[in-house]
């Protein structure tokens, strides 16, 4: 078939985005990896569908695939992205409503910026001295005082496929906190390697350096490999709400391709 696409990314996060309201394009694995692959396709962290909503109250519906073509959890710069791919298409404008893997969303769009209502945070666990917590996908967060010559890809593999987190596994972040904002290195599970940004990621890392008292503000500005977020957030007695993630989503390009 001959598939219309377009390129969006998200501080270096990076997605294959497909207007999917007729139902034209069926989910197979070894495509959407195909399409994925850096080398033989498009080259993408993840490819997401826009689908016509089955809620009312929503504008249009998330369907979300890691690189190795599995459908996966909520990845909140693909959210991002899409609600800017969504305003492209003329389904929106200038705010969202949608519902992904892991639930309702809202989104508002300031220009190339993007802002995602995540989801609440009601539990954070600590595990020996990281964190684990749930920001629509699983996050090891781990602080340490310099990330630069840590091997991302080695060292999260390890933690990923280790026993505490083997049977679902877990995408692990590792964090440096500087003066005024977090330095934030992330492993994606589905990608296995390095990303550039992860906003579910920078999310946990937010929720967990506050719970670490690291910081005492409710918005932490946060450094990826990829560029700049922030994060803010409501906490009371433990819990987080009000959850939002804001950043740039930009257009990179469009094509056609056989797949």
């Amino acid at each position: 078939m001959t598939l219309k696409f377009y390129k969006y990314q998200g501080t270096g996060n990076d997605f294959i985005m497909i207007d999917n309201r007729k139902k034209s394009f069926k989910n197979d694995t070894k495509r959407i990896a195909f399409l994925c692959d850096r080398k033989f396709g498009i080259g993408a962290d993840g490819l997401i569908l826009l689908e016509a909503s089955e809620d009312r109250e929503d504008d249009f519906k998330m369907v979300y695939f890691n690189s190795d073509g599995n459908e996966s959890s909520m990845c909140g710069n693909g959210g991002r992205c899409l609600v800017k791919f969504a305003q492209f298409l003329g389904v929106i404008n200038g705010k969202a409503t949608f519902t992904a893997i892991d639930g309702k969303h809202y989104a508002t769009i300031d220009e190339h910026l993007v802002s995602l209502q995540m989801q609440d945070v009601l539990h954070v666990e600590k595990i020996n001295d990281a964190y684990f917590l749930d920001t629509g996908s699983p996050h090891h967060v781990s602080f340490m005082e310099n990330v630069d010559q840590l091997n991302i890809k080695e060292t999260g593999a390890r933690i990923r496929y280790s026993e505490t987190y083997k049977k679902d596994g877990v995408n692990v972040n590792f964090v440096a906190p500087q003066e005024d904002y977090l330095q934030v290195r992330t492993y994606e599970r589905g990608v296995e390697d390095e990303t550039l940004s992860c906003g579910t990621g920078v999310t946990a890392v937010a929720i967990a350096a506050h719970k670490e008292k690291l910081i005492q503000n409710d918005k932490v500005a946060i450094v990826a490999q990829g560029g700049s977020l922030s994060v803010s957030f409501d906490e009371e007695n433990g819990s987080y709400k009000n959850v939002w993630l804001t950043g740039p989503a930009q257009f990179v390009f469009e094509g056609t391709i056989l797949c």
